[in-house]
């Protein structure tokens, strides 16, 4: 005996399929059984350096141009 279980609905208990399986305009599909989705992996759980490294790079370049228009504009000592 296999254990495979099948988590779709049974077409042939289903109310509301037409004769193939469509289903009529109107109704809403039966939808699947209950499965567990498995472990899900978000990531390591680990602070990566990497996009705050890029974040914090773009500020310095970010200021050193407002600096450096300031200072050609005679606002900065």
């Amino acid at each position: 005996m296999t254990s495979n279980h099948n988590p779709d609905p049974d077409p042939t208990e289903s109310t509301g399929l037409e004769p193939g399986g469509s289903v009529p305009p109107g109704e809403t599909p039966p939808d699947s059984g209950s499965v567990g989705p498995g472990p899900t992996t978000a990531g390591s759980g680990k602070r990566t350096i990497g996009p705050w490294l890029v974040v914090g790079l773009v500020v310095v370049i970010v200021l050193m141009i407002m600096l450096f228009f300031l200072a050609r504009a005679g606002l900065l000592l």
